[in-house]
């Protein structure tokens, strides 16, 4: 590997090694080298933390999806970019003091389609209804008299907790699917994103009342120690009784014991709700723990799950890729970088 940079937080020389350890981004190399071409690109995906401290200790660049508070202190890099955006598995505190840290997206309109797509699965029932056509068995109106009429997305609100760039695409995408929407957020004051035009905006205070006016409720909020069981017993019982909850954010912002006690409490009682559709969960996939939660969410009908893909567009990855090589470009040129999240400005 190239030299490091002297010390931390200076501007290297203007050919800088790149060490690249998120495996998923790799598989956008070439967007990521043609970007940024005169610079040493290293790719190291499967090493452990041994390989992980070396290399950390002799690159320019450091791009990740994952860093540990173990590997993090060894991190002589003068930026650090985290190949998403968030930063809950990214050690940032235990980084050296003045390292630069950036977070990039183009996952919402990715999320903003899986959201729209887990409504109308869970309210036309799909996946229950393509297993029983595949057993021999013609469920319809027409032949069975307990069978629901499903309800059109123009006759239902959705409801956004948190108006950042997931909770604006969605929003977005709903309202030119005709629904009604309304939101929450930290500032209700707080300029609108554009092209969302929510019935109703409101604070964190405000929870109470979207809960209970909608009819799906979306959650992309940050996981923090306000955000952790945002979403409760309390709000769940809230919700209308055929209500969905869409959890996007991340696992433990929703209660998962009081989540699958209303998922199975008895259908239109006021404990229960809808159905919900989970892309986050509580920890990592583990042998007998997959989905990773708990509870047996996979036995329930009233679900849709999914393994945290709802973002994993090719626009999505190709656009952090342009993100990523534009920053190491950045640094080298000695201009500022894009999505800088640490050390505040």
């Amino acid at each position: 590997m190239a030299p490091a940079s002297g010390h931390q937080g200076s501007t290297p020389a203007r050919r800088l090694t790149v060490l690249v350890t998120d495996p998923i981004i790799t598989r956008w190399s070439a967007v990521l080298t043609a970007g940024a071409p005169n610079h040493d690109w290293v790719f190291l995906t499967d090493a452990d933390d041994d390989g992980q401290r070396a290399a950390a200790a002799d690159c320019d660049v450091l791009i990740c999806s994952r860093l540990s508070a173990e590997v993090a202190p060894c991190v002589r890099a003068a930026l650090v970019q985290v190949t998403g955006a968030g930063l809950d598995r990214v050690a940032v505190t235990a980084l050296p003091a003045g390292t630069e840290v950036t977070t990039t997206a183009h996952h919402e309109r990715s999320i903003a389609e899986h959201v729209l797509l887990s409504v109308l699965a869970l309210e036309r029932q799909l996946l229950s209804r393509d297993r029983a056509l595949r057993s021999g068995t013609w469920r319809t109106l027409a032949t069975d008299p307990t069978v629901p009429a499903f309800r059109t997305l123009d006759t239902m609100t959705v409801g956004a907790v948190g108006l950042g760039g997931i909770g604006a695409a969605a929003l977005r995408l709903a309202g030119g699917w005709g629904m009604d929407t309304v939101a929450v957020r930290g500032n209700p004051d707080s300029p609108l994103p554009m092209g969302v035009s929510p019935r109703w905006v409101g604070g964190t205070g405000d929870l109470p009342r979207l809960l209970s006016e909608a009819d799906v409720v979306v959650v992309s909020v940050p996981l923090g120690p306000d955000t952790e069981s945002l979403i409760g017993e309390a709000e769940l019982t809230a919700m209308k009784p055929d209500a969905y909850l869409v959890n996007v954010a991340r696992g433990p912002v929703v209660d998962q014991d009081a989540l699958y006690a209303a998922l199975t409490a008895p259908a239109g009682s006021p404990a229960a709700i809808g159905g919900a559709a989970i892309d986050v969960w509580w920890g990592a996939p583990a042998p007998g723990r997959t989905p990773p939660a708990d509870h047996d969410f996979a036995i329930l009908e009233n679900v849709v799950l999914t393994p945290h893909c709802s973002g994993h567009a090719e626009s999505t990855f190709a656009g952090r890729a342009a993100d990523l090589a534009a920053n190491v470009e950045r640094l080298a040129a000695g201009v500022p970088r894009l999505g800088v999240v640490s050390p505040k400005r």
